[in-house]
């Protein structure tokens, strides 16, 4: 099992937020969530929102760091990509 978490450069809310996303199947990322911890309040279409103070938590339990540009190459490439609007 492989996911994937970007930089937490992303504001909201008054944070920084990251994106955590599998280039297999969502189940894969709803069970990699799970065991973060993580709501499933905080997936959003194709990734889960995870705030700044939890990025090391996830490249911890064995998410892999790419760039914000790598996670949407993923995302596409596995046909996961859910972009707004559809």
């Amino acid at each position: 099992m492989t996911v994937y978490i970007d930089p937490p450069t992303w504001p909201g809310h008054g944070r920084m937020w990251s994106h955590l996303v599998s280039d297999v199947s969502f189940a894969e990322l709803h069970d990699f969530a799970d065991r973060l911890g993580v709501p499933r309040r905080a997936f959003e279409r194709d990734h889960y929102d995870i705030p700044s103070h939890r990025y090391a938590d996830a490249v911890a339990a064995g998410a892999v760091e790419v760039s914000s540009r790598d996670v949407v190459r993923l995302l596409n490439g596995a046909g996961l990509r859910r972009p707004k609007g559809r």
